[in-house]
Order: C-alpha cells, then sequence, then structure tokens
C-alpha cells in the first residue's frame, strides 16, 4: 500500500456518496480511485424508478476515467452513507477487474486487499 493516501481517497469517495441519486433505496455509495498517472476519479450511484436501470458508483468511477484520459486503476476506496469502507459488489468487481486488474488495491471495512482476491478467476479482456 506504499504511496497510497487512503484517507484522501476517503475523503474524495465520501464527497462523491454526498452527491449520490438514491431516492429510492436511501443508500448512497460513494467511490473514489487513484488512478497510475496520480489523477483521482469518482463516482457515485445514480437510481431509477426503472430499478435495473440504476447506475453503480462504480460506473461512474470508470466514466470519469475513460473521460479524464483513461489509464488503469491502481487502488480504490468505495464508501456507504455513514463513510466507512463498502466492498464493492460482484458487478462492481468486474468493472474494477477490467479497469485495474487483479493487482488493484480496494480498502474494506476488514482491511486491504486486491480486487484478483475478491474476484478469484475473473474473466476478463484476455480471453476475447
Amino acid at each position: 500500500m506504499t504511496g497510497i493516501d487512503w484517507g484522501t481517497l476517503r475523503k474524495v469517495a465520501v464527497d462523491a456518496m454526498h452527491r449520490a441519486y438514491a431516492p429510492y433505496s436511501k443508500f448512497p455509495v460513494g467511490v473514489a480511485g487513484l488512478v497510475e498517472d496520480g489523477r483521482v476519479v469518482s463516482g457515485c450511484n445514480v437510481e431509477n424508478a426503472s430499478y435495473g436501470l440504476t447506475l453503480c458508483a462504480e460506473c461512474g468511477l470508470v466514466s470519469d476515467l475513460i473521460r479524464t484520459g483513461g489509464g488503469r486503476l491502481v487502488a480504490v476506496s468505495c464508501v456507504d452513507r455513514a463513510g466507512e469502507p463498502l466492498t464493492p459488489c460482484g458487478r462492481c468487481r468486474q468493472l474494477l477487474y477490467e479497469h485495474g486488474g487483479p493487482d488493484c488495491q480496494v480498502e474494506t471495512a476488514g482491511g486491504h486487499t486486491t480486487v484478483g482476491e475478491l474476484l478469484p478467476g475473473a474473466f476478463g479482456p484476455e480471453y476475447l
């Protein structure tokens, strides 16, 4: 975890969480990611009355990553409405694998881990 300022990442994630649109679940989520070039990108969940169209915070993170020039995620902090670390769901783990790889660091309530540990045997572009 050397060189990763987890406190700053979590602060950016909390700021993003406060901008979430979660009128249905009342469960705002924010996420921030450190990109290999030093940029910090972020996202928040955006719900929809048609629940299947809801966008997770990690979708917003990946959109911000691509919008600001792409690259690879090095570390990610995702937070719940209390600003506490929230482990990404399976769909989000797949997004993080695609844009950060198995070595991307993830902050969880239990400490730091990697996407590879959260999503063993992941399916990626190498299979296409």
